[in-house]
């Protein structure tokens, strides 16, 4: 039998050891996810974070002023308040996610009354856009603009605009979900704002807040928290009066009529959508929207809008009508930035 020379055992061993395709899993070193794969898991995780705070909830609200920075200011009191959120998806296409917020209170049935009666209003909306061309944002003295998202900036983030209880602007802002420490949070840049009813009935000497704004998910929740600037105009020059933060505490829990909020939103959804349809409409039309401020309602039209639902709630009118009637009302309050 005729012997293999030995160099021709060698180069069959080396070829085997090189040629053969491997079957164990990777090594723990192996490369990281290709960039598609990779982002395509954090807007995943990003959306999770968003729809995480839907639910019920007891809501805490916690103001208080930390440092003057003119001599004659004096700090309000910390004020502290609550009451009780429902929070309903009401869109999800993927790359946007609508949230609304439902305050479900209980009052007396009656001034001599000794059994209540539960109230639902319709409170705040935020709207989650993933990686946004354009963001609307307070310009001041009853003016929001859309403003271009540089391309930079965008990617990987999410805008949250927010809107009043009437479905008008209030203010609208672009961050970035973390993750860091086991905290999902996101944390806007700086956003121009409109005063809150809380301070603008005090009529107070400042005129507006710029502030940061973040959302974290917490182990019975989430929590709403900014850092905001009072600033006003004086002497002919802009300045700064006081800091403030905010802890809006979102605890999970049904110690409340959650039905009534359900039943509300049953009977109005298709009159809402249709108001926000309206606001959408004018602000694409004009690059934005002029809308007066009052004190205590918000937007000029909070009060008629916000009446119209009631008013589809009792009985009294018919959705068809009352959608007609707010086309009306936003028509005639609310027109191009000026």
């Amino acid at each position: 039998m005729t012997q293999t020379p030995k160099t021709l055992l060698v180069a069959v061993a080396a070829f085997a050891l090189f040629a053969t395709p491997a079957l164990s899993a990777p090594p723990a070193d192996a490369a990281p996810p290709a960039p598609a794969t990779a982002q395509k898991a954090a807007f995943e995780q990003d959306r999770q974070s968003i729809l995480a705070m839907a639910g019920d909830y007891r809501v805490v609200f916690n103001f208080q002023e930390t440092v003057a920075f003119e001599p004659d200011y004096e700090l309000l009191p910390p004020k502290r308040s609550g009451g009780f959120e429902a929070v309903r998806v009401i869109e999800d296409s993927g790359d946007r996610i609508v949230l609304q917020h439902l305050l479900v209170v209980t009052v007396p049935d009656g001034e001599d009354s000794d059994t209540d009666k539960t109230i639902v209003i319709k409170h705040w909306r935020q709207d989650w856009v993933w990686q946004p061309r354009t963001v609307l944002t307070y310009d001041g003295e009853s003016r929001w603009i859309m403003a271009d998202v540089p391309a930079a900036e965008a990617k990987g983030a999410w805008s949250q605009t927010v809107w009043q209880t009437d479905d008008s602007p209030r203010y609208g802002g672009v961050g970035r979900w973390n993750y860091a420490d086991g905290v999902a949070r996101w944390t806007s840049g700086e956003t121009r704002r409109p005063l809150a009813r809380r301070d603008a009935v005090r009529h107070p000497v400042y005129g507006w807040y710029v502030g940061t704004n973040r959302h974290a998910l917490t182990p019975t929740g989430w929590v709403h928290e900014q850092d905001n600037a009072k600033i006003g105009r004086r002497d002919g020059r802009t300045v700064t009066y006081v800091h403030e933060v905010v802890l809006n505490t979102y605890r999970r829990g049904e110690s409340f009529d959650v039905k009534a909020a359900d039943d509300y939103w049953a009977a109005t959804r298709d009159y809402w959508a249709a108001v926000r349809g309206e606001w959408a409409g004018v602000i694409a039309r004009n690059g934005g929207v002029s809308v007066t401020e009052e004190p205590a309602n918000g937007s000029v039209t909070g009060p008629r809008l916000m009446g119209l639902a009631d008013e589809i709630v009792e009985g009294r009118t018919t959705q068809a009508a009352a959608i007609q009637s707010a086309r009306k009302v936003i028509a005639e309050g609310a027109t191009a930035p000026r």
